[in-house]
């Protein structure tokens, strides 16, 4: 709901939704002299800019626009391509030809957006990007000329269509029918495995010919239109891009491949909608108006990747500012789906030439920051590198890693080593890195130090380094992501988006960009007027939709919402569904037990909350081909009677079983530790070692994810409590006589004495009550510590075997006590 009301605003007069994220105003900051990104073209000598707009303009598009590689090949007075938006001669005559192509309240939808988006002299190799960066250019330019204060979200009435039927694929690639034997033996496995493989020492995203069927299945079904093969991005990609056809004409082959999934699909009955639901009109996600990025704070930004390309070997800087810092991917690094990468076991670096541009700016600048939305693989990583800037292990500009629970930035400055040590790291005790999705920002002045932010929270202390400057740094590094330049510090996990910025952002910009959110988002408007009937001719239900990752979609924070102002009263609405291609979606369906009235009272900016819930759905056919619209079974005057059915239970047979057993977490074993041993845990030494070693012990009671480093740092924390216990044994042993000879004391008539009471308290003893079946028995357990032997030869116990080495009878009593501790029996629940 937050984050709702941060991307919008309704103005019911204009029917507007401006983005707002809160924070600071924001302020031009140019780069630095020298870099006026004009790519060579000649100086500019005409009439000065009118006003402010128009310098906002001169400077934000106009300047990077007008490069002969761009479009300043036409657009100008010499060529006299109109609309001449990057006339030289006179940039307040470009300025009022851009306003004829430019959409003043949504950027994304301008004109000059959609020409270099669909191709139109792109500077890249993917047009897409070149939509992405000039609509930043124009948000740059409108954010700073009083026309919103950022980017602008507009809604506008979707396309009336009615929900219809669809083809659903099977649940498995053997279905019925088999796309095995259709389309993946005969075209798929035989002439895209070398590339769309995992297999391939070529290997290329998606996988839809790799040798594991099911994967093959699902990255094939998105590019598959069952309704229309003709429209399968498997037909266009051969048909018109002459992508990698297997004959001499890609006009046949592109015909063998629709001819196949046609054959394919016309063996799947299509499903149609049940006439009798009371449905709201249709949309698919791309249908919706994009909500992604609202009024994020941009301008000191230098570079930013947000991951949007899906395919491909390269993730492009979008920022706008030249030149670009593209990444390029090696290794396993997946396309995450809804805009991301992640990293397996690979990384994406940029060339030390265009990571050069790091290098000019900030250290002119003296201060930056680094931003990130990431999604650590797990807490057990160290000296993992997530955003680098650097040559290898001993040489680095800057460096943002993650070690176990901490996030650690390292930097060089005159103050510092040349490999950015000592390291500012968030606390220990504040466990600030987790395994999910986390905003984390790094940031550095030399009047503040660095600092490192996440979730919009300043988490670290004071910097112990003083502040210094950057004089040191050098221009032959290269940025690297996931991994270090050397390839040797592999950082697992994903990344949503990161950024640069030449300056070092405030608390309230950092917020901001926290609340804005990463990822594609979508405002979805299901029209339901219909259904309401005269008292509301424009009424929708309004969403806001992502795809949330490469396998679903996550629909959250229903509103009823008008687009004419009114307020309908007294409508009930009840018992809503997210339906998609034709049916009822079998799970996600959060909204099922809704039960509410439209009341005026209740309208807020955004029209009347519905739930604050969230549901994820599944992704079937891909965000442009997966068909959504709602049902309900009460609406305004229409009703749908739901017979009575069994709680829907979906059975997943392609994991295996759940273990019913799994390992105590690092808090549950020192509880455990303290509780059979009697040892107060805030005992100084004791706590102190747990404290040290508390990062180092189970973060998760799933048995597959015990290491053998949780080991050590178990016998090293039992280590510490047995000392503390024989030390201070109190009445625990009873008469067991500590300050004996260790041959006395350990004598067949005295170590029961000893074992005993150990066996009895942490391991259990059936005369004492009941034990888990499954355990070591006492008598196993006696044997291993302390079975005496009297026949002379080999010690096959502990205690014997302790007592042959020589050890002292303390030793000896923190070892036996230590083995028993640290066993398997305090660690498995």
């Amino acid at each position: 709901m937050t984050m709702l009301k941060n991307l919008l605003l309704v103005s019911l007069a204009g029917f507007a939704l401006a983005a707002c994220g809160g924070g600071a105003q924001t302020t031009d900051m140019p780069l630095p002299q020298g870099n006026n990104n004009n790519g060579g073209s000649t100086p500019y000598a005409g009439p000065a800019p009118r006003d402010g707009e128009v310098f906002k303009f001169q400077q934000e598009l106009w300047s990077k626009a007008r490069t002969a590689d761009r479009c300043g090949s036409c657009h100008n007075e010499v060529v006299g391509q109109l609309p001449m938006f990057v006339r030289n001669d006179d940039v307040n005559m470009a300025y009022d030809a851009a306003v004829t192509v430019t959409d003043m309240t949504q950027p994304s939808l301008s004109r000059l957006v959609s020409k270099v988006g669909s191709g139109h002299n792109c500077w890249v190799a993917d047009a897409n990007v070149c939509g992405s960066i000039m609509t930043t250019w124009i948000e740059n330019w409108l954010g700073g000329a009083g026309l919103g204060g950022g980017r602008q979200i507009v809604l506008t009435p979707p396309p009336s269509v009615d929900p219809g039927s669809s083809r659903n694929y099977p649940d498995t690639p053997d279905g019925p029918p088999s796309f095995t034997d259709i389309v993946y033996n005969p075209y798929l496995a035989q002439f895209c495995s070398d590339c769309h493989s995992s297999g391939s020492a070529n290997a290329v995203q998606p996988y839809f010919a790799d040798p594991d069927i099911n994967v093959a299945y699902s990255a094939a079904r998105s590019k598959m239109d069952l309704d229309d093969p003709s429209a399968s991005r498997f037909v266009i990609r051969l048909g018109q891009e002459s992508h990698n056809c297997w004959s001499s004409s890609c006009a046949a082959d592109a015909q063998a491949m629709e001819d196949a999934i046609a054959a394919y699909a016309g063996q799947i009955a299509p499903t149609t909608v049940d006439a009798n639901l009371v449905t709201s009109k249709a949309l698919r996600l791309v249908d919706g108006t994009i909500a992604s990025g609202g009024n994020r704070f941009e301008d000191a930004q230098i570079a930013l990747w947000e991951f949007k390309e899906g395919s491909g070997l390269v993730a492009f800087d979008t920022s706008g500012v030249d030149p670009a810092v593209d990444l390029n991917l090696s290794g396993n690094v997946e396309w995450y789906g809804g805009w991301g990468i992640t990293i397996n076991d690979g990384k994406a670096q940029a060339s030390t030439t265009a990571s050069k541009k790091l290098f000019d700016v900030l250290q002119e600048s003296g201060e930056f920051s680094i931003e990130a939305w990431v999604v650590p693989a797990n807490v057990t990583q160290e000296d993992a590198r997530i955003v680098s800037y650097s040559a290898g292990t001993q040489a680095r500009n800057f460096t943002l890693q993650q070690t176990l629970y901490n996030y650690d930035f390292l930097l060089r400055t005159n103050e510092t080593s040349l490999n950015g040590d000592p390291a500012l790291s968030t606390p220990d005790a504040a466990e600030a890195l987790q395994a999910t999705l986390q905003h984390v920002v790094a940031t550095y002045s030399p009047i503040d130090g660095r600092r490192i932010y996440v979730n919009g929270q300043l988490v670290t202390q004071t910097d112990p380094v003083p502040g210094g400057t950057l004089i040191d740094w050098q221009d032959t590094f290269a940025l690297v992501l996931g991994n270090e330049a050397s390839g040797d510090r592999l950082w697992q996990g994903t990344l949503r988006l990161v950024a640069i910025h030449r300056r070092a952002l405030t608390q309230e910009q950092i917020t901001q960009n926290f609340d804005v959110g990463v990822g594609e988002k979508f405002f979805l408007l299901f029209d339901i007027s219909e259904n309401i009937g005269a008292a509301a001719q424009s009424s929708y239900i309004l969403f806001q939709a992502a795809q949330y990752d490469s396998y679903a979609y996550l629909f959250e924070n229903p509103h009823f919402i008008t687009l004419d102002g009114s307020a309908p009263e007294g409508i009930p609405i009840e018992g809503m569904r997210v339906a998609m291609n034709g049916q009822e979606a079998t799970v996600g369906q959060s909204y099922s037990t809704l039960d509410d009235t439209l009341s005026a009272q209740l309208f807020g900016e955004l029209g009347q909350p519905l739930s604050s819930l969230g549901a994820v759905l599944p992704l079937e056919k891909g965000p442009e081909d997966d068909e959504f619209f709602l049902t309900f079974d009460r609406l305004a005057s229409n009703n749908f009677v739901r017979a009575d059915a069994p709680p829907l239970v979906v059975a997943r047979n392609d994991l295996p079983p759940t273990s019913r057993i799994g390992v105590r977490t690092f808090d549950e074993i020192n509880a455990t530790f303290a509780n059979v041993t009697g040892v107060d845990p805030t005992t100084a030494a004791v706590d102190m070692t747990y404290q040290e070693l508390r990062q180092s012990l189970p973060a998760v009671e799933d048995l597959n994810t015990f290491l053998s480093s949780h080991q050590v740092a178990i016998a090293q924390l039992a280590i510490e409590y047995c000392n503390a216990l024989v030390e201070n044994p109190g009445n625990y042993f009873g008469s067991f006589n500590f300050n004996a000879a260790p041959a006395t004391a350990f004598s067949s008539g005295n170590r029961n004495n000893f074992v005993d009471p150990l066996i009895q308290n942490i391991v259990g003893n059936p005369a004492a009550g009941p034990q888990i079946g499954s355990q070591p028995t006492y008598t196993t357990v006696y044997s291993e510590l302390a079975s005496f032997s009297a026949s002379g030869g080999r010690p096959d116990n502990l205690i014997d075997r302790l007592l042959a080495g020589g050890s002292t009878t303390k030793a000896i009593a923190k070892g036996v006590c230590a083995a028993t501790l640290g066993s398997g029996v305090t660690l498995i629940q």
